[in-house]
């Protein structure tokens, strides 16, 4: 069996414009941290325009604690998880949103599930009643969809908040994929894994930067990460439309046969032509995603950059 004794824990903390929760997020950190463990706090500033990389930097000076990674530009919430994992140093890694929307207080229940052997120990949205419904919405149909379609279906309403093990993240760092999507990979590795469900409470403060547009690239990241499956429904389209016009042929044929040669229906004719149209751009579109991502893979650029390091020489 684990145990924390002489073990070291990373709490990893992708910022974007979060100087407003600072305050509040470090002293509710400052709470509910295990002391019997030895701690480092891996903050990973993803390029944010207001005061949080100083902040962070004025904070690091008095906090032996804290390691502070100020990426060159923002890259992405995956890219900033990514750089706080392979820079983080302990034997059991927590991932945690800086807006408190992922309470701190279960940490000491995820290290406790890690002590009997769990190597990922996420947490369940168990409650999400504080989001929008259309956020509630799209996010119940995303994992649905993504469940029924690819091959490694995820654990319905988790997000990046999970404890891990040294291991499972030195296996991720095999992975040479750019374009990631880490509940995805966090389940493909496989290892012992476990969910705590959690009522996901407001933010502590500030305004989330994760908008609409962000939440459908994530979805498609996921989706295009994980299956070829919309390659292969646009293929039965294909084949469902195709026979579709056999039959309308045949019909036309018979028509003919039985009642003469009648005036062609431009109206109709239009219709049907605009329809097909629109089936092959989408079915293009699809096309380009996939394509894109063998375009992007194949450029071979790193997943995010650093501007400067703080705190990693202590």
């Amino acid at each position: 069996m684990r145990t924390r004794r002489g073990a070291t824990l990373s709490v990893i903390i992708p910022m974007h414009n979060e100087e407003a929760v600072l305050d509040v997020l470090f002293a509710r950190l400052d709470e509910v941290l295990p002391k019997d463990v030895s701690v480092e706090i891996v903050c990973v500033d993803d390029g944010s325009r207001d005061g949080t990389a100083a902040a962070l930097a004025a904070r690091a000076s008095a906090d032996p604690r804290l390691r502070i990674l100020l990426l060159a530009r923002n890259f992405g919430q995956e890219a900033a998880l990514t750089a706080g994992l392979e820079a983080a140093s302990g034997d059991m890694l927590v991932l945690i949103d800086a807006d408190l929307q992922d309470p701190p207080e279960l940490i000491g229940e995820f290290i406790e599930l890690w002590e009997q052997g769990y190597d990922v120990v996420y947490g369940i949205r168990a409650d999400r009643s504080r989001d929008g419904f259309f956020k509630r919405s799209t996010a119940g149909m995303f994992y649905r969809v993504f469940n029924a379609l690819s091959d490694v279906p995820i654990p319905a309403d988790t997000g990046s908040f999970r404890l891990v093990d040294r291991k499972v993240v030195e296996a991720l760092k095999d992975l040479p994929e750019r374009t990631r999507f880490l509940r995805g990979l966090f389940t493909w590795v496989g290892f012992r894994q476990v969910g705590v469900p959690y009522v996901r409470p407001e933010r502590a403060a500030g305004s989330t930067s994760y908008g609409l547009a962000r939440m459908w690239r994530l979805a498609v990241d996921g989706l295009t990460s994980f299956t070829t499956a919309p390659l292969r429904i646009w293929t039965a389209v294909g084949l469902a439309l195709g026979g579709l016009a056999l039959l309308y042929a045949a019909y036309t044929v018979v028509k003919v046969l039985v009642h003469g040669r009648e005036a062609p229906g431009w109206a109709s004719l239009m219709v049907v032509m605009l329809f097909g149209f629109a089936v092959q751009m989408i079915a293009f579109g699809v096309l380009g995603e996939y394509v894109g991502r063998l375009y992007q893979e194949v450029k071979g650029r790193p997943i995010y950059l650093v501007r400067e390091k703080i705190g990693f020489d202590r």
